[in-house]
């Protein structure tokens, strides 16, 4: 049995995030095909994910313990490093992603647990050997001259790798805010490509 670690991070409500119909039918498609793995869905807003305040350093920087796994923030980290597979649903906003994700990727950012520092630099320590990233983005940022400009899955993708998972995927419904763009359809492809993605993650 797998444990997908499904992250959400969208403050949009229930069923009006295009991002969600893409990830929510993905992950579906996915216990339907692995109905033995464990799917747990952490919505970033409903878990209160703030930004670290000056008294959690400590924590995060400090000797870690059996105890360590139920700190509030510490149990962040130790998820992403138990999960065999990790799928990030995040829109783009203002070129990169909304800042709650960053703010979770400082929570489970932690040295000893999701990496380590070696004589030969950094090594991620998760155990998950496969990552999805979807995302909504308003323009189309496929293009070689327009992708400079995205900064979301970038990030997400390098944040990852940093961890340790080397196959990551991606599903990008692109151009969802321009005038006289078919945005159903749009959504429906993404949606038929991530099923796709599902059958082989």
């Amino acid at each position: 049995m797998k444990k997908v670690l499904y992250i959400k991070a969208n403050i949009k409500p229930e069923g009006q995030s295009r991002t969600f119909r893409v990830s929510d039918n993905f992950i579906e498609e996915y216990r339907k095909l692995n109905p033995e793995d464990e799917i747990i869905t952490l919505d970033l807003y409903k878990e209160g994910i703030d930004f670290l305040r000056p008294e959690d350093l400590a924590v995060v920087f400090g000797p870690k313990t059996e105890e360590s796994k139920k700190h509030p923030i510490l149990k962040y980290a130790y998820q992403m490093a138990e999960a065999d597979k990790v799928v990030v649903a995040a829109p783009m906003w203002n070129l990169g992603s909304p800042a709650i994700l960053k703010a979770y990727f400082d929570y489970v950012s932690v040295t000893g647990i999701t990496f380590k520092y070696t004589a030969e630099g950094p090594v991620g320590m998760c155990n998950a050997d496969k990552a999805l990233i979807v995302s909504g983005r308003g323009g189309d940022y496929s293009s070689e001259m327009a992708s400079q400009f995205e900064m979301g899955e970038k990030y997400i993708r390098a944040i990852l790798s940093f961890f340790g998972i080397k196959d990551i995927k991606s599903v990008s419904a692109e151009s969802l805010d321009v005038i006289g763009i078919d945005v159903d359809k749009v959504v429906s492809d993404s949606i038929e490509e991530a099923k796709e993605i599902a059958k082989d993650f």
